[in-house]
């Protein structure tokens, strides 16, 4: 087998130190080289097929140039996206993600944490936080920067990106009710997490705001983002003593439960009963009838979030707690219309 070529390798090719090698080849460095200099040690990189060595990168730095990703749920549409702007990002500086499902289960994170501490990961982009956030916090403590996305905690102690979750609820009420919906009710999400607990917080103010009040048998509550879930808290409430109009869904794949709940009850959609979703996942414009929903900017999630991290990673920048809110927006389809006459 042929020896790995090295930085003495390009160096003796272009008639060069090595030392102006490795800084013509490192972007942040390049601007010290001559131009004509750097070009020559760039064609003869390319014509030995050089490869920087991370390895040896890492010992040089002290740093191991990767980055823990976890995600609660990879077979969620919602979340490729977000892994996607992290991963391009991160790899604009040098640094390759380590991506893990976690399943939503505490212990497998738990898990997949303490590896990734132990194979020395310069920082951690969770989209797994949970309200009480120990298990983060704790790696957060001991100085592993950290940025959550999507979800943040309640006391904003982390850096986080997440959408507006109150006002894309509010988007979706004010929709209904602009087509003259009264009797709204919502499919909330898990409340220990922040999606779920901010927008069902959203939804009630939301209501307030249009001067309705929310019936409690007209709100369900779903132990996770699931069609399942959502089948089944929408058909506790569509078995009511008085029907909703209207279900405005935590996420989209409880709105796609919501659809089934619907079917199951002999009813249709938008005819019989309005359905709104959130995060308006690919392909949900395919189903039957689309799905309004409420747009969420998810691969801007992950490269926000992954220049968050970098910011602490490459500038020095402390971890202050805050919380950056990207906006949403309504995408109106076939799935909401007026209510039924009477």
């Amino acid at each position: 087998m042929r020896n790995p070529v090295t930085i003495r390798d390009v160096a003796r090719l272009a008639e060069v130190h090595p030392g102006t090698v490795s800084r013509a080849l490192n972007e942040q460095t390049r601007g010290l080289v001559n131009a004509d200099t750097a070009a020559r040690v760039l064609r003869a990189a390319d014509e030995l097929g050089y490869r920087p060595n991370p390895i040896a990168r890492g010992l040089k730095t002290n740093r191991s140039f990767t980055v823990g990703v976890l995600i609660p749920d990879l077979t969620n549409p919602l979340f490729p996206p977000i892994v996607r702007g992290i991963e391009d990002r991160l790899a604009q500086d040098g640094y390759t993600p380590l991506i893990v499902n976690t399943d939503n289960d505490p212990d497998r994170e738990r898990s997949h944490v303490e590896a990734m501490l132990t194979r020395q990961v310069d920082g951690l982009i969770a989209a797994t936080a949970r309200l009480d956030g120990e298990l983060l916090a704790e790696a957060a403590a001991g100085g592993t920067p950290l940025v959550l996305v999507n979800r943040s905690f309640e006391d904003s102690s982390a850096p986080a990106v997440t959408v507006d979750d109150r006002r894309g609820i509010a988007l979706a009420v004010e929709h209904v009710t602009g087509l003259g919906h009264r009797r709204i009710a919502h499919v909330a999400g898990p409340q220990t997490v922040s999606t779920g607990h901010q927008r069902y917080e959203g939804f009630l103010a939301a209501m307030a705001a249009a001067g309705l009040e929310v019936a409690p048998e007209h709100v369900g509550f779903s132990a996770s983002f699931t069609e399942s879930e959502g089948a089944r808290a929408g058909t506790e409430i569509l078995a009511g003593p008085l029907r909703p109009t209207a279900i405005v869904a935590a996420n989209d794949r409880l709105a796609i439960g919501c659809y089934d709940a619907l079917a199951r009850a002999g009813l249709t959609c938008p005819a019989d009963v309005s359905v709104v979703g959130f995060n308006d996942m690919p392909f949900i414009e395919r189903l039957t009838p689309p799905l309004t929903s409420i747009r969420v900017p998810q691969r801007q999630l992950g490269t926000t979030a992954a220049e968050m991290l970098l910011a602490q990673l490459t500038d020095g920048a402390p971890r202050t707690p805050g919380e950056v809110l990207l906006e949403p927006a309504l995408v109106v389809r076939g799935s909401t219309a007026p209510p039924p006459p009477g």
